[in-house]
């Protein structure tokens, strides 16, 4: 068994950070989890043993608090405007503890030429990171995660999915398989350091695949339709609605909540995902490898066996 780590997770009430917290706690580390509030989500963190400090990620104090007696940590930043300056704090306070190595989450079309502000941004937070000094830095770029499906379920229910996507393919990567990944590369960051990963799900599909899974599972027909962006981006608002506030991606980062801009589609996230829709379609999201069970040392969840787990949410 690995050694007690200290470890700092962030989005700790997020998916991927949700898992890693517990997984880490499952192997014997101590977690220290930031938080940017305290509510359900921070208490069901505290009650699997975790520790729970409350901080914002553009707060260097806060940060800098949160990171000190840590040994390893993992970085992740929602979709809102700020990252390069967060990424810079927390670089900045992993140095000055000694944390010798970090998992940093980017997304799957962060690079130079991204049209998403979003993605470029993400690409330049890598950079950040390795400019920085801090030892053993491993940057995973996940594909369309599974759990998007979910944020789709009140339309699904309808027996209908509308999305701004057609030809483009991607495998549905499960937040729990990313936690494997972030978990097994905090506990031996040396091998990873620089490393750059894709992280992907088992089977590539088109979104038009995806609603025919989920009406076999759900043993409901799922009728496929590609809508413009904007009307899409009505439908989300709509849903948001309609979804309890589980996790910061289901919640769309708060993206509905009194927002005109957001209403309006004119937002951060909105510019991020009506240029990333685009990137679907010209095979950005695309791809497969063996990272997870290579890492995370299971094979990825597949799109039945997701949607089988979440059963109740389409139907």
């Amino acid at each position: 068994m690995t050694k007690a780590l200290n470890v700092l997770i962030t989005g700790a009430t997020g998916d991927t950070g949700g898992f890693a917290v517990a997984q880490l706690l499952n192997k014997g580390h101590r977690v220290r989890a930031l938080a940017h509030r305290k509510d359900d989500r921070s208490k069901k963190l505290e009650n699997l043993g975790a520790e729970v400090v409350v901080g914002d990620f553009l707060d260097f104090d806060a940060v800098r608090a949160a990171m000190e007696g840590m040994q390893r940590a993992y970085f992740c930043y929602p979709i809102v405007r700020g990252i390069i300056q967060a990424t810079a704090y927390f670089a900045q306070a992993a140095k000055e503890v000694g944390v010798d190595g970090i998992v940093n989450m980017s997304q799957i079309s962060a690079r130079r030429e991204a049209k998403s502000n979003s993605a470029r941004d993400h690409w330049l937070a890598e950079r950040v990171f390795d400019w920085s000094g801090v030892p053993n830095v491993a940057h995973i770029r996940p594909t369309y995660f599974a759990e998007w499906l979910l944020y789709m379920a009140p339309m699904i229910k309808q027996g209908v999915m509308r999305v701004p996507f057609s030809s483009g393919r991607h495998a549905p990567v499960a937040a729990e398989d990313q936690a494997r990944v972030i978990t097994g590369i905090l506990e031996n960051p040396t091998p990873h350091s620089g490393k750059i990963y894709p992280l992907y799900g088992p089977v590539e599909m088109t979104y038009e695949e995806i609603s025919k899974v989920i009406s076999k599972e759900i043993g409901k027909p799922v009728q496929f339709q590609t809508v413009p962006f904007d009307e899409f981006w009505g439908i989300l608002g709509s849903a948001a609605a309609l979804m309890p506030v589980a996790h910061v991606a289901r919640s769309m980062y708060g993206e509905f909540e009194g927002s005109d801009k957001a209403k309006s589609g004119d937002s951060y996230l909105a510019q991020h995902l009506r240029n990333v829709s685009v990137d679907h379609t010209n095979g950005i999201f695309a791809g497969t490898n063996d990272v997870i069970e290579s890492i995370g040392g299971q094979p990825p969840t597949t799109v039945e066996a997701f949607v089988r787990s979440h059963r109740t949410a389409f139907i």
